[in-house]
């Protein structure tokens, strides 16, 4: 007899790296569920809890490259080709162009539907290049099928959001599930290295300070820099075009591992947490975007929940969170940026203070688990 599934992600576009993605999992898998994953990826970065294997299955390929494929296009297929295979009891659609054919599997299976929104995709297509490929062509489509989407998340029998300001705000059942940290995929900081070290974790995109840190690790010649994430496509010529000015010229395209700045490429959120082992700062240099505006980047509470003091750019709700947790410092600008790290590195011992404060107050303030425990029971309840 094939195994009962209570939950089905299907994750078309987030691929099995994708933090968030860990996060709600293994939630879900510590109250007790069944869960089955349809995303692309490496299996080797799916998730995974303790004593939790027999509960999770990672559904593999059985097709065409489009498995692999990022486009649009191989999103659609895989979103479709996903909900036709699902078998939980409720599915959980947490990429935006899965939502519309989940609605109809659902209704038509009489199952429970769920829904996921990790950011305002609506805002997010303001920031991204390909939206106005094709005199603007991709973006109306990506636009009008998110509106589609937005319409039937609100009829889910739950919609999760990964913040309060993202929409739709008047659904049915609508629950707010931050970007809190998971303590056990994360690698404290712990004692401070010898050489004063940066890190960055996330995707590296320019909206998300991807040249600002580059700026910054020009400018900062006495520190190393660890960047985690994938670049960005658009982007990829300008790192390329950096790189080579800095004298990385070498057919891989990326610094020699000994290098003072260190290009990881996406990692599994275990894997790339380990990169705080001794690192002094975190860097959050995001530009004030339609997308951004209004948001807190999780690494944020990530950065202090590792003790690590952070440098952010001044995005208002990244202002009040630094400034109310005594965590890090705003500069406006790489060169700003530059003068906090030449600062700490002359003077460590108000570094330390920094990051002892952001640990403490991430230790009182951020109740992960409550917040993570109502997630999962409001997804046990769809199962019953």
């Amino acid at each position: 007899m094939s195994q009962k599934i209570d939950i089905s992600i299907i994750s078309s576009g987030a691929n099995l790296a994708d933090a968030r993605l860990h996060r709600l999992t293994r939630a879900l898998l510590r109250a007790g569920l069944v869960v089955e994953i349809f995303a692309p990826g490496k299996l080797r970065d799916a998730p995974t809890t303790t004593n939790s294997e027999q509960r999770l299955v990672i559904r593999t390929p059985w097709f065409s490259s489009n498995w692999k494929k990022t486009n649009l296009l191989a999103r659609y297929y895989r979103s479709r080709l996903f909900v036709l295979r699902s078998r939980g009891s409720a599915i959980y659609a947490i990429s935006p162009e899965a939502i519309a054919p989940t609605f109809v599997q659902t209704r038509l299976l009489r199952k429970k539907f769920a829904v996921d929104l990790f950011e305002d995709y609506l805002q997010l297509l303001k920031d991204r290049k390909w939206a106005s490929k094709y005199f603007g062509l991709i973006g109306f489509i990506a636009k009008s099928d998110t509106k589609s989407a937005l319409w039937f998340a609100k009829r889910a029998d739950l919609l999760t959001v990964a913040d309060v300001q993202v929409p739709p705000l008047n659904a049915v059942h609508r629950l707010v599930v931050r970007n809190l940290p998971d303590v056990s995929m994360l690698t404290q900081s712990g004692e401070r290295s010898a050489k004063p070290r940066a890190i960055y974790i996330g995707d590296l995109r320019k909206s998300r300070g991807l040249h600002s840190m580059l700026q910054l690790a020009e400018l900062s010649p006495d520190w190393e820099f660890d960047f985690v994430g994938g670049v960005a496509p658009a982007d990829q010529e300008y790192v390329n075009q950096w790189l080579e000015a800095q004298g990385f010229s070498h057919s891989s395209g990326e610094p020699p591992r000994n290098s003072r700045i260190r290009f990881h490429g996406k990692l599994a959120p275990t894997e790339s947490w380990k990169v705080a082992a001794g690192a002094w700062v975190g860097l959050s240099l995001l530009e004030s975007t339609p997308a951004f505006i209004q948001a807190v980047p999780s690494k944020l509470y990530e950065y202090m929940s590792v003790g690590l003091a952070t440098i952010s750019s001044p995005l208002p709700r990244c202002v009040d969170l630094i400034e109310s947790s005594n965590s890090g410092v705003i500069a406006d600008s790489p060169e700003a940026a530059a003068l906090w790290l030449k600062r700490w590195r002359d003077n460590p011992a108000e570094i330390d203070h920094i990051r002892s404060q952001a640990i403490a107050w991430a230790s009182e303030n951020l109740d992960s688990e409550r917040e993570y425990a109502i997630f999962a029971a409001e997804m046990v309840k769809l199962t019953r």
